[in-house]
């Protein structure tokens, strides 16, 4: 669709539900426990520190947005060089722009995220394009949907999440960005994996986790290296997955991404589900392979907060290698699919 897309009457620059990037305040001093994951998770002095003083002193990172349709010429703000793993639809801006504040993002042209979002949801540009079905199982507020969708461009995209109080969040979301075609379905995971098993191409699990790398933005995050608060979400994320892999039908895809440290969160977890189902064969994702986990044997990335491009993010993408047959679908074109199961729905092509 040719630029501009959005109604004439562009409304007048204000306040945003989504806010702006802004420069990170420093947060109170590490407890000991952050410095105990710190060595856990680098072997030298030098990374160590560097991790830490990204925790206690957040640099600012730029403000970033996924263009919903093409991209506005000329920008509303002045563009910082690409990175590497950059897909074209992304944009960054120095720290402070106004990004949630533009009458563009009122009328839906972008998505405001950060960079760590784009990063963990990288591996989906490896994908064939235009699967039949896709499932984000926990999608609130929409950002890794809205990627798959800009990204694959699926035939029927499913939004899942079970916290209520988000679910208003995400739909606002992708009413405004206009996403199409859409389903928002508020399921458990194991029920969402009952109706679907075996049908979606791509299912996504960014995960509940500890989010550690909320420190690295300057926001609280208390008690988010406690070992009770890991083991928590650790089992959680567990759940979530076995869950979610049945969902994914024989040679189908399933991305798995937290935005926390916690190699129990990560590495772990994703050991955890390649020994239980050794099916699933992780995949190397050729933009990322500078970021490979330095924890893992497999292909599995990270982002750190000290790189200076992102809070942190932690991704892995598998492949359903094993035998089976896919399930058919009912009709998700029609309301009458799910009846009043869905908590909202859209097929219509924007205006």
């Amino acid at each position: 669709m040719k630029w501009p897309w959005w109604p004439v009457c562009v409304p007048s620059p204000k306040q945003s539900k989504v806010p702006s990037p802004s420069t990170a305040k420093p947060v109170v001093k590490l407890s000991r426990l952050a410095v105990a994951c710190a060595n856990r998770l680098f072997e030298t002095a030098g990374d160590r520190e560097r991790f830490l003083e990204a925790l206690t002193t957040p640099p600012p990172y730029p403000a970033t947005v996924l263009w919903c349709r093409e991209s506005a010429s000329p920008l509303p703000f002045e563009p910082l060089p690409p990175l590497s793993w950059q897909p074209p639809w992304v944009s960054r801006f120095a720290p402070g722009s106004r990004t949630g504040q533009h009458p563009l993002h009122e009328v839906g042209a972008y998505y405001c995220l950060d960079s760590s979002s784009v990063f963990a949801a990288v591996p989906l540009l490896t994908l064939p394009q235009e699967p039949s079905l896709v499932i984000d199982v926990c999608a609130a507020p929409g950002g890794k949907s809205l990627f798959a969708w800009r990204s694959l461009q699926p035939r029927y995209l499913i939004c899942n999440e079970t916290i209520g109080k988000r679910v208003g969040m995400l739909i606002s979301n992708l009413k405004r960005c206009r996403v199409h075609p859409v389903g928002v379905t508020a399921w458990d995971s194991e029920v969402l994996a009952a109706e679907f098993q075996g049908a979606a191409d791509v299912v996504i699990v960014d995960a509940p986790c500890s989010g550690q790398s909320l420190l690295a933005k300057g926001q609280k995050a208390d008690g988010c290296f406690h070992p009770l608060t890991i083991r928590h979400n650790q089992r959680r994320q567990k759940r979530i997955l076995a869950a979610a892999t049945a969902l994914v039908r024989p040679g189908g895809w399933l991305l798995y991404s937290t935005c926390t440290f916690s190699q129990d969160e990560n590495e772990d977890v994703a050991a955890w589900l390649m020994a239980k189902f050794p099916q699933w064969v992780p995949q190397p994702v050729a933009a990322l392979a500078a970021y490979q986990s330095h924890l893992a044997a497999f292909p599995c990335y990270r982002l750190w907060p000290h790189q200076g491009e992102g809070a942190g993010a932690f991704t892995i993408l598998w492949q359903h290698q094993g035998k089976g047959e896919s399930n058919p679908l009912p009709d998700l074109g029609e309301r009458r699919a799910l009846g009043d199961r869905w908590r909202w729905q859209s097929n219509s092509q924007p205006a």
